[in-house]
């Protein structure tokens, strides 16, 4: 059952470091199979607090999902992402 990793950017503090972060994050994918469904696209907020931006990643399972999020190449990367801006992440699983 497919899953989603759902990105929602609060709050951009340094632009230098997200960039840094958009690079390295294409060699984290490496071995998990992704499908990208929106990345920072026209956005209008309907509810809730405002965010800049938002993406959205599609995986093959929950613990698919999970296991990229936690891979190594990953959260050396993502070092990059928490020094970029404020955010709010969250996996969710499909139907």
């Amino acid at each position: 059952m497919a899953a989603y990793i759902v990105f929602m950017r609060d709050r951009m503090k340094d632009p230098a470091e997200f960039e840094r972060y958009m690079a390295a994050v294409p060699g984290t994918l490496e071995g998990h199979p992704v499908r990208p469904l929106a990345i920072y696209g026209k956005l209008e907020q309907l509810e809730g607090p405002p965010i800049e931006g938002a993406v959205i990643a599609e995986f093959e399972s929950y613990e698919a999902a999970l296991a990229w999020y936690r891979s190594p190449a990953y959260q050396k990367a993502v070092q990059h992402r928490f020094k970029a801006g404020d955010y709010r992440v969250f996996v969710l699983q499909g139907l």
